[in-house]
């Protein structure tokens, strides 16, 4: 446990999101925050199953396209230092399962 917690730590580094990139992600999670409010609307107010589920589907996309990024920072960054410094074994069975996580 102590060796992830260091690695956890050892992988949050500054440069893996720039201002840009972090205002770009938050946009779009208040986005999918606005769907979801949207959707509890549109259950509430009894509107038609197809039209809620198109707004599901397009939270689900968003939800997708977030965690992708995340994915490939984390790739490009903390992975990518890691097989560079010490063969990265460790991380890459980490990105790993979180792949598998994800694409459940």
């Amino acid at each position: 446990m102590e060796n992830n917690e260091t690695h956890n730590e050892s992988c949050h580094q500054p440069e893996h999101f720039s201002e840009r990139d972090k205002t770009a992600l938050i946009r779009d999670l208040r986005k999918i925050e606005g769907q979801i409010r949207g959707v509890q609307k549109m259950i509430d107010e009894d509107r038609y199953c197809v039209d809620i589920l198109v707004q599901l589907a397009a939270i689900k996309s968003g939800s997708h396209r977030i965690g992708l990024k995340l994915l490939e920072a984390h790739t490009k960054g903390c992975v990518s230092r890691a097989v560079q410094s010490d063969g990265g074994e460790e991380h890459i069975q980490e990105l790993m399962d979180v792949i598998r996580i994800f694409t459940k």
